[in-house]
């Protein structure tokens, strides 16, 4: 088996040989019983410091790959790991057969790296990426964004660190106002969904016009959400002695809802609510918005797309 090693890349040299052996053992390449080379003919061949290559020969032998022969040095195991492989294993798996098909072709390691790229390019997005950095309102619209769609909806904040790793393969999907500063981390050319907040909610219209000498909660682990709920309901007619505020991240904050003729709240604080309370949900997302998540899945999942 031919081993060869990126010493520029950012995956560590060690992670380089482990991957490498599996996906020898898995094509069989690397037949039971063989002997691999040894930590001090792997830093002279391939300039690795040997104490990589024993980190990585140990991270085999744990997991069950090779066995160290005391005095002969390290060998394939006659069996492969039992029990269910892992993801990764898995897909280890999927390169070495597609790997080992190439080969028989004759196509050589510059040419497949090459289709590689060209491929992983062409792959259309997979998934949703709210990028929010109020952790209450990424949590509430998260939830309501994987009502909408089938399509997995994953979230990050702005100031993660791994943001372009998260950007990989997804479809960003920001608020107007943090479209400036979305702008400035996105790879140039790439697309995003700006999202519209709506404004009253089609829930209260059976509440409409407000009825006198009726007690409401409203609960919500969004601060804001307190406070945007409080100005429409008011501004709907209720009066402001009829609205007891409960914010969901303090103790207890249940207390005093059984006395409430309904409950105003996001969709996340409604699946903490006991089934006994009339709940009035208030979601975030406009319909439009819903209807534009739904058209982009849609249109990403059409034949004609690459």
């Amino acid at each position: 088996m031919q081993l060869w090693f990126a010493h520029r890349s950012e995956i560590t040299l060690r992670e380089q040989l482990v991957t490498q052996v599996i996906l020898g053992i898995l094509s069989d390449d690397l037949a039971p019983g063989q002997r691999l080379p040894s930590t001090r003919e792997l830093a002279r061949r391939f300039r690795l410091h040997p104490n990589t290559a024993s980190a990585g020969y140990r991270q085999l032998e744990r997991e069950r790959w090779v066995e160290f022969r005391r005095g002969s040095g390290v060998y394939v195991r006659d069996s492969k790991p039992e029990g269910s492989l892992s993801a990764a294993v898995t897909l280890d798996q999927l390169v070495a057969n597609f790997l080992g098909s190439a080969r028989k072709l004759g196509a050589s390691v510059p040419a497949v790296r090459t289709r590689l790229r060209m491929w992983l390019e062409l792959q259309p997005p997979d998934h949703f990426l709210l990028i929010e950095s109020d952790e209450e309102l990424r949590r509430i619209l998260t939830v309501e964004m994987q009502q909408a769609v089938t399509f997995p909806v994953k979230s990050c904040d702005l100031q993660d660190s791994h943001i372009s790793e998260e950007l990989e393969g997804a479809i960003p999907v920001v608020l107007p106002n943090r479209v400036a500063a979305v702008r400035k981390v996105l790879p140039a050319g790439m697309e995003w969904i700006t999202l519209q907040v709506r404004s009253v909610p089609s829930s209260l219209a059976g509440w409409l016009p407000a009825p006198s000498s009726v007690l409401v909660g409203i609960a919500s682990r969004w601060p804001h959400f307190l406070k945007v709920a409080r100005t429409i309901l008011v501004a709907a007619g209720f009066h402001p002695d009829g609205l007891l505020f409960c914010d969901a991240r303090k103790p207890h904050w249940q207390r005093g809802l059984k006395e409430t003729a309904a409950v105003v709240c996001d969709s996340v604080t409604a699946a903490d609510l006991p089934k006994t309370f009339r709940v009035v949900l208030f979601p975030l997302l406009s319909e439009a918005s819903v209807i534009e998540l739904r058209q982009y899945q849609e249109f990403i999942r059409s034949p004609l797309s690459p």
